[in-house]
């Protein structure tokens, strides 16, 4: 039997980290796009940037994140293959609020203990949502962090880069007076504000996340792991036949301070609140906690994930567009 290294000794498993690797090659394979060079295991994700000779005045757009405390729920459960779409929703769709096409994304994983199967299994979310939205998946890192996490411990987090033509670039100074804010529905809470409904579900109201929600119709667990909707790919279609001044999206601080953050100055947003009824677990977040209109909608999408801001002409196209892609829309409010 081989001597156990120093390393091993430590509590890092370069072994472990070699099989992960292996395992998520099939999924990362899927996640790819032609300008893509090499293939994974690289010390460099590559992609060439010949592609962006077809634009005129290419503008880089990135953006980094990562999917919050909601991983407390994945490892309570023992699911992993859904956050990805988390990680992926929270990157790509801070790109193309600005009119950028998403190209490529690396991850970032790090863990008390690698479990091969376990990193694999976030990898696939991470590649699925990645080919579903034509973003290539083209290089990560799995860091194994003994002493400082506990074993089942984990952490996800990464960046993206996206292009957009500078005349087609999106922002505060397209935005008048009278154009229309629409609203993209949310699968439900997507990855943020859980530290508040963890706090309010699980700890004050002391609710288990095996347990069956009636008004949920699940248990709260399969409720709490919902994937983010990503709309990268759907808004990219809207923009191809309508026009759109600007887009928010709504994550940490919720609809009216996301959406004010591409209004220029001088004008300001009515947001009609009645024109929607969010989902139960909203409700049940601020029944159980007590918490006030203002706190909720200043903390959860309150069933909004993304606003198009769009001129009133643009209006019927969009939703026709986006309603041939399954996604519920309404007109929740105008810039005044």
């Amino acid at each position: 039997m081989a001597a156990e290294s120093a390393y091993a000794r430590a509590g890092v498993d370069i072994a472990a980290g070699d099989r992960a690797v292996e395992l998520m090659k099939a999924s990362v394979s899927r996640a790819t796009r032609p300008e893509v060079i090499g293939s994974l295991g690289g010390f460099a994700g590559l992609f060439d940037a010949a592609a962006l000779a077809k634009y005129r005045h290419p503008i880089l757009a990135t953006s980094t994140d990562g999917v919050g405390t909601k991983v407390a729920i994945a490892q309570a459960l023992g699911r992993y293959d859904t956050i990805g779409y988390d990680l992926v929703g929270m990157l790509i769709d801070d790109l193309v609020v600005v009119g950028a096409e998403p190209l490529f994304l690396t991850d970032y994983i790090a863990c008390g203990k690698v479990f091969p199967e376990r990193i694999a299994a976030i990898v696939s979310g991470i590649a699925a949502a990645c080919a579903e939205h034509n973003v290539a998946l083209i290089g990560g890192e799995t860091a194994e962090h003994p002493g400082l996490m506990r074993p089942d411990e984990f952490d996800v987090a990464g960046a993206t880069t996206g292009v957009v033509e500078a005349d087609s670039l999106l922002g505060p100074e397209r935005v008048v007076a009278g154009d229309v804010l629409l609203a993209l529905e949310s699968s439900g809470l997507h990855s943020n504000g859980y530290s508040l409904v963890r706090r309010v579900l699980l700890q004050d109201a002391g609710l288990a996340l095996e347990s069956h929600v009636p008004e949920l119709g699940k248990t709260l667990g399969e409720e709490l792991l919902t994937p983010t909707k990503v709309y990268a790919a759907d808004c990219l279609a809207v923009l191809r036949a309508a026009e759109v001044h600007a887009m928010s999206h709504i994550t940490g601080g919720g609809l009216e301070n996301n959406v004010r953050r591409v209004i220029p100055a001088g004008l300001d947003i009515k947001i009609d609140w009645a024109s929607w009824q969010p989902g139960p677990i909203f409700e049940l977040v601020r029944r159980l906690g007590d918490v006030s209109h203002e706190d909720l909608s200043a903390t959860l999408n309150l069933g909004v994930g993304m606003v198009l801001i769009l001129p009133e002409p643009s209006v019927a196209k969009a939703q026709e567009i986006l309603a041939a892609r399954s996604i519920p829309t309404w007109v929740v409010g105008e810039v005044a």
